[in-house]
């Protein structure tokens, strides 16, 4: 009786093993997307643009405009310099560009960079 009860509980186990190892999921890490397939995803005519850091007089606005007829689809701003806050990022009223602006606690100017995300 013994060696019954210890053959079950050794089918039993070989049984459990062949379950859990049956159940294993491997993961495989997604296949490379093809260069071309990335660029599909941008819209036609996409470009960044930038407007590079210049100190200008506090809360004056540094406009950045996308070239030719392209609009706008986003961007932003940067203030640089010790207490440099940005005051403003937002787009041109026509759509065609980025508007950025600061201050400098302490000083009469503060450097301001623009950039924006401009397609056709």
């Amino acid at each position: 009786m013994r060696f019954k009860k210890s053959l079950l509980l050794s089918i039993a186990a070989l049984a459990t093993a062949a379950c859990v190892t049956a159940t294993v999921v491997t993961l495989q890490a997604p296949a490379p997307v093809a260069a071309a397939t990335r660029h599909a995803a941008l819209p036609p005519g996409y470009q960044l643009v930038t407007l590079p850091n210049a100190n200008v007089p506090n809360f004056q606005r540094r406009t950045l405009y996308c070239p030719g007829s392209k609009r706008v689809l986003g961007g932003g701003a940067e203030a640089r310099g010790n207490a440099a806050i940005l005051v403003g990022s937002f787009p041109t009223d026509d759509g065609r560009g980025w508007i950025g602006l600061g201050r400098q606690i302490g000083y009469n100017d503060v450097g301001i960079s623009v950039f924006a995300i401009c397609a056709d």
